[in-house]
């Protein structure tokens, strides 16, 4: 566990082009339910039919709890237009051996599938992994049958680096994406060039 140096930061708020990454709060709670008991999210997080309250409670305190204890966690993602919640998006770790690192990973709601927000709230994370977190390499563990959420991972910059069962989900085996700081700072030199 040397990612738990016991660095604690307050979760920033973050604009992009077309979002507000801001922290997540308990009136996030119903809209947070909503997104995960969503048919499209379930099935494509595999989250059981009777996932509701409870499940998005643990959730929300999980995501928000992870900036008091490690520096870095989720952020609710708002439509900078309307005020809209869309979901939720930012940095993860688990504690389990077997997870590869800290995770850039995102949840949307579906109505707003399809439209680059996901590469949108990805891209600021993945960005304040690098520059504030300090991290070397990025992860993200995606399903290989959500190819909506592979296809965000390699248009941030992610590459495959195989598959494998984790021990928190044995069912299925999760693809993993590994995304280096070398690689990134790569790419953004191409992209502003």
């Amino acid at each position: 566990m040397g990612w738990l140096t016991g660095r604690v930061a307050t979760c920033p708020t973050i604009r992009t082009e077309r979002l507000v990454l801001r922290p997540l709060r308990a009136e996030d709670l119903d809209d947070l339910t909503a997104l995960m008991a969503h048919p499209d999210v379930r099935a494509a997080l595999h989250l059981p039919e009777t996932v509701g309250r409870t499940e998005a409670w643990q959730a929300l305190v999980t995501f928000a709890g992870l900036w008091a204890v490690a520096g870095f966690g989720q952020w609710a993602l708002e439509e900078r237009a309307t005020g809209r919640f869309v979901g939720r998006a930012g940095l993860y770790q688990r504690i389990e051996p077997d997870w590869p690192g800290i995770e850039v990973g995102w949840a949307l709601h579906p109505e707003f599938w399809g439209q680059g927000l996901a590469t949108e709230a990805g891209a600021a994370a993945v960005r304040y992994g690098f520059t504030e977190v300090g991290a070397e390499v990025l992860w993200s563990v995606i399903l290989p049958e959500n190819t909506a959420s592979a296809s965000v991972a390699r248009r941030l910059g992610f590459t495959p680096h195989g598959e494998r069962v984790l021990s928190h989900f044995p069912l299925l085996p999760h693809t993993l994406w590994r995304l280096g700081r070398r690689s990134w700072l790569e790419g953004a030199a191409l992209s502003a060039g």
